[in-house]
């Protein structure tokens, strides 16, 4: 029965990670203009930050969930952020230089690069409030008073489930560049165009819903 909350936080955590999100999209490129092992190394700081923001979450549930409901302004500045990128993304051009795989610079930033997107994500915190509210009420009871156990179990599974969707990322974009010629400007126009949906939706929500 324990080994539920390891499930649980597993299955909430690649619903979570399947979006596109910032750490996705650097996997991606990472993969394809370098390796899938270098992209690893972007999933395994952006697992851990995913901790961080689902334990966030979990000890200040009310006090979050408050602070993004009565600073519309934040709600407003993210989906603007998104439209902003996921036009960037759709109109970037395609280039065709490399970065070189040599660049120790480059290379040691990986572990910082996953781990500041992983943390720098407003909308993660919103969406492990939902989820604990749906675990509360349907579930299971969690809470930062659960037992340990209950409590590494569960963010254990928070953290495979992050990085397993990630590799699942990089996996997929080895695929895609091996089917098409000009992968980069594909995912780029795909990015895109999902980024600024979901920024309009998010507008939607705000001003229509």
């Amino acid at each position: 029965m324990i080994l539920l909350y390891l499930l649980l936080g597993i299955i909430t955590s690649i619903i979570g990670a399947l979006p596109l999100g910032a750490s996705n999209i650097v996997v991606i490129n990472t993969t394809i203009k370098q390796n899938l092992r270098l992209a690893m190394k972007i999933a395994i700081t952006a697992g851990i930050a995913e901790v961080i923001l689902s334990y966030y979450a979990l000890n200040y549930n009310m006090l979050v969930k408050d602070f993004f409901m009565s600073n519309q302004w934040l709600q407003v500045l993210i989906a603007i952020v998104l439209l902003g990128i996921g036009g960037l993304l759709f109109f970037k051009k395609s280039n065709s230089k490399k970065v070189s795989k040599t660049s120790n610079s480059f290379l040691k930033s990986k572990y910082a690069t996953g781990f500041f997107l992983g943390l720098l994500n407003p909308p993660v915190l919103v969406y492990w409030l939902l989820v604990y509210g749906i675990i509360n009420s349907n579930v299971a009871m969690l809470s930062v008073k659960s037992s340990a156990i209950v409590l590494i179990l569960f963010f254990l599974g928070v953290y495979i489930g992050k990085v397993f969707t990630l590799y699942i990322y990089g996996k997929f974009s080895v695929f895609m560049e091996r089917k098409f010629k000009n992968v980069n400007l594909l995912i780029n126009k795909v990015t895109g165009s999902l980024l600024f949906t979901v920024g309009v939706l998010q507008f939607v929500k705000l001003y229509f819903i």
